[in-house]
C-alpha cells in the first residue's frame, strides 16, 4: 500500500516531535511519503499529484481547512471514491470533521483508530458539498458566521489563538458592529417558491455545524453525509429571535442521532436534505467553507455529491 501524508506545519496542535511518532506508526501499514504545504492551497496540489500517481491512501495532518485543501485535490484528480481513500488526524483547534467521523479529537488516538481501520480494510463513503466549483466537507456559510470567520482569521494573522473565546468575542464583536444589517439574501430551490429576505445562511453536509470547545453546535440537527444538504436561513438579525436561535444550537444535544429534530422559530427558515440550490445576495456578503473565509459573493450555487469519497475510520 502507497500513502501520502500532507502535513500542515503550522497546524496549531501537533509537534515536530508529533509528527515523527505519527509517520513512523503509519510507516508499519504502508509505503509512506511526506509532502509539507507551503503555502495557502498547497494541500490541493499534493493530493491530486497523488491520486493522479496512483497513491492508495492520502492522510491530511492538519485542521479543517488542510483537509479540505486535500479534499479538493483529490476529487480534482476525478476518480471520486474509486480513487484514493482519505484518513484524517487532527491537528487543528476544532476538527468539525474528524469528530463528525467519530474519530478521537487528539491527534496519536485517532491514529491508533486508522491504523486499526487499515488493518481491517475498513472504510466509509461520505457525500460532499460543492459550492460552485468547491468541495466542502461540512459546512459553508455566508453572511453574519462568515464574517465573524473573517475577523478569527485576521486576529490569526495577528499572532491569536484560534479559542472558543475568541470565536465568541469575534461574534459579539461582528453581530454588535455591523451584523444587523439586512443583506437581502434569497434561496431558490428548483420546482419551490423563492425565499427572500433573509440575513444568514448557513449551508451543512453533516452535524454538528461547529464545536464550541467540547460542546456541539447545532444548526441543522438532521444533517448527514448519508443525505443531501441542509440549510437554516435566519430571517432576521434582531437580538430576541437571534438569541433564541442560538440558545437552541448550544442546548440541542440529543444522544440519539434518529431523535434529533429540527430548529424552530418565526425568524427562521429550515431545509432538510436538499440536491441542489442557489443561494443570492443583494450585496457581495462574505462567504466560509469548513471555516476557511473566501471573501465575498453574490452569488453561489450548492449541489450535493452523494458517495463522493471514501474515508479510513
Amino acid at each position: 500500500m502507497r500513502g501520502l501524508l500532507v502535513v500542515n506545519p503550522k497546524a496549531t496542535t501537533t509537534s515536530a516531535r508529533t509528527r515523527d511518532v505519527l509517520a513512523g506508526a503509519l510507516r508499519s501499514e504502508m509505503e509512506l511519503a511526506i509532502g509539507f504545504t507551503r503555502r495557502r492551497g498547497h494541500g490541493f496540489d499534493l493530493a491530486r499529484d497523488a491520486a493522479a500517481g496512483g497513491v492508495d491512501v492520502v492522510v491530511a495532518l492538519g485542521g479543517d481547512g488542510t483537509v479540505n485543501e486535500v479534499v479538493n485535490g483529490l476529487m480534482a484528480a476525478g476518480r471520486g471514491a474509486q480513487g484514493p481513500a482519505l484518513a484524517v488526524v487532527p491537528g487543528g483547534s476544532t476538527n468539525v470533521f474528524v469528530r463528525a467521523l467519530g474519530l478521537p479529537r487528539y491527534a496519536v488516538d485517532a491514529t491508533s483508530v486508522i491504523l486499526r481501520a487499515l488493518r481491517r480494510g475498513s472504510t466509509r463513503t461520505v457525500s460532499l458539498g460543492l459550492a460552485d466549483d468547491r468541495y466542502f466537507t461540512f459546512c459553508a456559510g455566508l453572511g453574519l458566521d462568515a464574517a465573524v470567520v473573517r475577523r478569527v482569521e485576521q486576529a490569526r494573522r495577528k499572532g491569536r489563538r484560534s479559542t472558543p473565546g475568541l470565536y465568541l468575542r469575534s461574534t459579539l464583536g461582528q453581530y454588535f458592529v455591523e451584523g444587523r444589517r439586512e443583506p437581502g439574501i434569497t434561496v431558490e430551490e428548483p420546482g419551490a417558491e423563492i425565499e427572500g429576505g433573509l440575513a444568514n445562511v448557513i449551508v451543512q453536509n453533516t452535524a454538528p455545524w461547529t464545536y464550541l470547545g467540547e460542546r456541539e453546535v447545532h444548526a441543522s440537527p438532521r444533517a448527514s453525509f448519508d443525505a443531501g444538504l441542509d440549510v437554516l436561513a435566519l430571517r432576521a438579525l434582531h437580538l430576541p429571535s437571534t438569541l433564541h436561535t442560538v440558545t437552541q444550537m448550544l442546548t440541542h444535544q440529543p444522544d440519539d442521532p434518529d431523535e434529533r429534530g429540527e430548529m424552530s422559530g418565526k425568524k427562521i427558515m429550515v431545509r432538510h436534505d436538499l440536491a441542489e440550490f442557489v443561494v443570492r445576495c443583494a450585496t457581495p456578503q462574505a462567504f466560509q467553507l469548513d471555516g476557511d473565509y473566501l471573501g465575498e459573493r453574490e452569488k453561489v450555487k450548492f449541489t450535493s455529491v452523494p458517495g463522493a469519497l471514501r474515508v479510513i475510520c
